[in-house]
């Protein structure tokens, strides 16, 4: 796992296990950036779920995120602590649109469990839905390298 200081002099680089610890634990929003077909870049805050050293994200098929994810095959994240002592980690990432309906149902049922408590709700119950129905992607984002900081 490459790992950089993303702010030298001012502060601290996480450790492996921190990051790992981290991106597992944080319900904070990833915040995906991607490039669109002008060349222009686009950010967009979405659910994660960090496993087996790869994050998982889901969006609408249609949505410009997934268009942007999809013709690059890479993106720029970010999940940052807003509250004091910052920390933060953030990398550059291949991304895979994941194809088997059983398994990405799977991993939007986690990721709804984490950031909303339970399946019993209608976000939830519409989102697997929508992935049964082919409209929701799931994809595995692997990183190519984190540049993190902390405060603390």
């Amino acid at each position: 796992m490459k790992i950089l200081n993303a702010v030298p002099g001012l502060g601290k680089p996480l450790t492996e296990q921190q990051i790992r610890e981290f991106l597992e634990r944080s319900k904070l929003n990833l915040q995906l950036g991607t490039v669109d077909d002008k060349g222009e870049p686009n950010i967009h805050p979405i659910w994660y779920l960090f496993e087996n050293d790869s994050l998982y994200t889901m969006t609408p098929k249609k949505s410009k995120k997934a268009k942007n994810a999809l013709k690059q095959k890479v993106v720029y994240f970010c999940i940052d602590d807003e509250s004091f002592p910052y920390k933060g980690v953030k990398g550059k990432g291949v991304v895979k649109l994941l194809g088997d309906t059983d398994y990405n149902i799977k991993i939007a049922e986690k990721i709804i469990t984490k950031y909303m408590g339970s399946l019993e709700n209608d976000i939830g119950r519409w989102i697997i839905n929508e992935i049964r129905q082919g409209n929701e992607a799931v994809f595995e984002i692997t990183p190519k390298f984190y540049s993190t900081w902390s405060f603390a």
